[in-house]
């Protein structure tokens, strides 16, 4: 998608970044769909022309790319990419996932990085934006396969991360399992025993409630815009959820918590209906436990449908959750999601909806969470782990679910506040973006142009 702005300092900004990264899909994607609103900031304060503050903001501080050798249970060498993206570490740290899978590539964790500056921004906690990962590919992979590729991984990594310095997370293909993997590399290489990496287990420095954190997130926030907005809640609606990994079963959880009934969930290669509401004790034990796929759940509870090789964008609902990965929503499926009465769509996943379903969104007057707030939940309880491991304190799965839903709550009303004051009331990705930029653009002022 090529982008075009009325602001000539942006338009500037915009195609320098396309020339200089013209095979980076995703990243420009994301560059152009925050530029585009923040064009009534631009226009209201000119000194962020003339600090040059987005012509910075759009380029990482530094990206790390190196070679990620390692053994496999047959004793052949194998070579996989690894990167590691610190965006902005203008109100803290670098703070931001590892993904493992395939499709990873500069593009990919920097459009990532990127998002995540402002994700985190929203969250009000001190924290940057970065993110890293590898084409490696956990599925299939036995644990000692597993381990042997974290620990190479976290032999390069160790090197550019620290406490005060930058704190990975999981993500995509990165789990409790990886995670401790490349803590106890980290330990070893290190010796010390810091907060540098989040997601870890209980046993070692983890948070409660952090696996449950951005699906419980994506709802709390998902309500406060439908009570908000709509004078509405989530009980009594049907629900379709993409993917079916952490994200999605703690939506689907917390949802049905709120009264909603969640009806389909989805992975790579289909999705599953269930009109009586999906079991999440059969989910959970499939992809938590088993590690298997999806479509063993209608093999198991009778009444229940699988389709291969179809997202579950055609299922008839009244909220549409996309926690799966960037893009998986194109117009085609948002015209399906209108014609079928959708009225609510919040991002669980990262830019799960291409710019034509956004549009499609809005036009028809759906109640649209973008992803930067609506899936913060995630990274604003690992900014909570942190704070936990720096006081070498452990707080309660209560204590720290209470702080997630606060700062959900407070995302949604900075989103909708800004949206507000720039005129587009009950736009979200314009309040979003806007609310997520003017604190990091603030720091950078203050910080210098050297900076």
């Amino acid at each position: 998608m090529v982008f075009t702005f009325k602001n000539q300092y942006l338009q500037g900004v915009y195609d320098k970044t396309a020339k200089c990264y013209a095979n980076e899909p995703e990243f420009l994607q994301a560059v152009g769909e925050v530029l585009q609103s923040l064009e009534p900031v631009v226009a209201k304060d000119p000194s962020y022309e003339t600090n040059g503050v987005i012509d910075r903001i759009v380029e990482p501080e530094r990206m790390i790319s190196f070679r990620v050798s390692w053994v496999d249970d047959n004793g052949k060498v194998q070579v996989n990419h690894g990167y590691r993206c610190q965006f902005n570490s203008a109100i803290g740290p670098y703070k931001g996932g590892l993904r493992l899978h395939p499709s990873v590539c500069p593009s990919v964790i920097k459009f990532l990085g990127f998002e995540q500056t402002f994700k985190n921004s929203l969250t009000t906690l001190p924290m940057g934006g970065g993110k890293g990962g590898s084409d490696f590919d956990p599925k299939g992979k036995s644990d000692g396969e597993v381990m042997r590729f974290c620990q190479s991984f976290m032999t390069e990594l160790c090197k550019h991360i620290g406490a005060d310095t930058d704190v990975p997370a999981g993500d995509i293909g990165t789990g409790a399992r990886e995670i401790g993997y490349m803590f106890g590399q980290y330990k070893r290489l290190r010796n010390e025993f810091t907060g540098v990496l989040t997601g870890k287990a209980l046993s070692y420095g983890g948070s409660l409630a952090r696996t449950e954190a951005t699906g419980y997130g994506l709802l709390y926030f998902t309500e406060e815009m439908m009570n908000v907005m709509k004078n509405d809640t989530v009980k009594g609606k049907t629900i379709v959820v993409s993917g079916s990994g952490n994200v999605a079963i703690y939506a689907t959880e917390k949802a049905t918590q709120l009264g909603g009934k969640v009806v389909a969930l989805s992975d790579s290669n289909g999705y599953i209906y269930d009109p009586n509401g999906i079991n999440l004790d059969v989910v959970k034990d499939i992809k938590e436990v088993k590690r298997g796929r999806i479509k063993e759940y209608a093999e198991r509870v009778p009444g229940s449908v699988y389709t291969e090789g179809q997202r579950p964008w055609g299922v008839k609902c009244d909220i549409a959750l996309p926690c799966a990965t960037q893009n998986e929503i194109d117009e085609e499926s948002a015209k399906i999601l209108v014609a079928n009465g959708t009225k609510v769509v919040a991002e669980g996943a990262n830019m799960p909806s291409t710019p034509e379903a956004i549009a499609v969104f809005q036009k028809n007057g759906l109640l649209f969470g973008p992803a930067k707030a609506a899936n913060a939940g995630g990274v604003a309880t690992s900014g909570l782990e942190m704070s936990q491991n720096s006081e070498r304190l452990s707080w309660t799965f209560e204590e720290v679910d209470a702080k997630l839903k606060g700062i959900m709550i407070n995302i949604f009303h900075n989103a909708y506040d800004r949206s507000k004051e720039y005129g587009v009331e009950g736009d979200l990705v314009v309040g979003a973006n806007i609310a997520g930029f003017l604190k990091v653009a603030d720091a950078m002022k203050w910080q210098g142009v050297a900076y």
